[in-house]
C-alpha cells in the first residue's frame, strides 16, 4: 500500500494551511526503510545507489552527504566517485559504464551542475535509463510526456506527493508554473497536464508575470530569485509551492515567495526551509527502491 494512502488527510477548510514537507518527508523515508529491510529479509537483495560528484562546490558536497545520510538511513548500499573539476568526458563517461553494469547498483545519479568543459547532456544520457533515478534521461522525460510509467525528476515528483497527502486536487485547476528549467519547471509541467490541470509555464522571457500568477489556483515556482513572488501577485485562496531556495547575506534561507506577505491570502503554502526540499531526497529514496523492485521481479 502507497504511503498516502495510509495517511490521514489534512483538512480544507483551515484559512491557511501550511505544507509541511519536512515530516511528510520523514514518513516517507520510515516507509522506505520497512520495505527495505523487508526486501533484504525474504529475498537478501539491498538496494544501491552511487553518485558522481565532481569539483569542490560547498552547495554539491552538502546535498550529496545529505542523500549519503539518507541511505544510511534506509538501509542503502550508497557510494559516492569524487573527481576533480579537471576531469575528462571521457573518464566521466567510463565510470558511468561500470555503474551501468554493476549488478550492485540500482541508482545513478550525477550531482549538478557540472564544469563547462562537461557536455552534460552527453552524461545524462549515458546513464542506463533503467538506472535513471534522477528522471533526466531523454527516455524517462518522453515517457513522462506521454504519460508512461518511468523515473520522474524528484523534486517535481515531491510536490506532486505533497497535493496527494493534503488532498489537493488538480483536475480543472488553474496552474502557473513559474520557470522552464529541465530539472524541475518542464517535468512539473508534464505532471500538472498528466493530471487534468491547465498549466501555463512563465520563465524570464514572459512579458508580464503577474497577469499569469494573478489569476492561477495553485502557483509553483523555482527559479531561484529571492522574493519573486509578491502578495500583489497572489489571488485570495490560491495554493502556494515554493521551490527556491536561496542563501542571504546573513546566511537565512528564503525561497522564491515573499513568505510574511504571501502567507496572509494563500490557503496552502510551502515554508522555505521545511517544505519541498525534504521531499526530494526522499523521493531518490522512492524512485531507487522503484529501481531495486523493477530489477527484482
Amino acid at each position: 500500500m502507497a504511503i498516502c494512502e495510509v495517511m490521514p488527510k489534512h483538512k480544507k477548510e483551515m484559512a491557511m494551511q501550511l505544507i509541511d514537507g519536512k515530516s511528510l518527508a520523514n514518513k516517507i523515508q520510515e516507509d522506505v526503510g520497512s520495505r527495505v529491510k523487508k526486501l533484504k529479509q525474504e529475498k537478501n537483495i539491498v538496494p544501491g545507489l552511487a553518485v558522481i560528484l565532481i569539483g569542490d562546490d560547498p552547495a554539491s558536497h552538502a546535498y550529496v552527504k545529505m542523500k549519503a545520510k539518507a541511505c544510511e538511513r534506509v538501509g542503502f548500499y550508497s557510494i559516492t566517485h569524487n573527481m576533480p573539476d579537471t576531469i575528462g568526458q571521457e573518464e566521466i563517461m567510463a565510470t558511468i559504464e561500470m555503474m551501468n553494469n554493476n549488478p550492485r547498483i540500482d541508482g545513478i545519479l550525477v550531482q549538478l551542475p557540472l564544469p563547462q568543459h562537461i557536455d552534460t547532456t552527453k552524461i545524462l544520457e549515458a546513464i542506463d535509463p533503467k538506472k535513471d533515478v534522477d528522471g533526466f534521461h531523454a527516455c524517462n522525460v518522453g515517457r513522462l510526456v506521454a504519460g508512461m510509467d518511468g523515473f520522474v525528476p524528484c523534486t517535481p515528483l515531491g510536490v506532486m506527493k505533497m497535493f496527494e497527502e493534503y488532498g489537493i486536487e488538480l483536475e480543472g485547476k488553474d496552474v502557473c508554473v513559474v520557470g522552464a528549467s529541465n530539472i524541475v519547471g518542464k517535468p512539473m509541467a508534464s505532471l500538472l497536464l498528466n493530471a487534468n490541470a491547465t498549466v501555463t509555464i512563465t520563465h524570464i522571457y514572459t512579458k508580464d508575470l503577474k497577469a499569469h500568477t494573478s489569476t492561477a489556483d495553485v502557483i509553483v515556482v523555482g527559479v531561484g530569485v529571492p522574493g519573486l513572488i509578491k502578495a500583489d501577485m497572489v489571488r485570495d485562496g490560491a495554493i502556494v509551492i515554493d521551490i527556491g531556495i536561496n542563501r542571504l547575506e546573513d546566511g537565512s534561507l528564503v525561497g522564491d515567495v515573499d513568505f510574511s506577505q504571501v502567507s496572509k491570502k494563500c490557503s496552502y503554502i510551502t515554508p522555505v526551509p521545511g517544505g519541498v526540499g525534504p521531499m526530494t531526497i526522499a523521493m531518490l529514496l522512492e524512485n531507487t527502491l522503484k529501481s531495486t523492485q523493477k530489477r527484482t521481479l
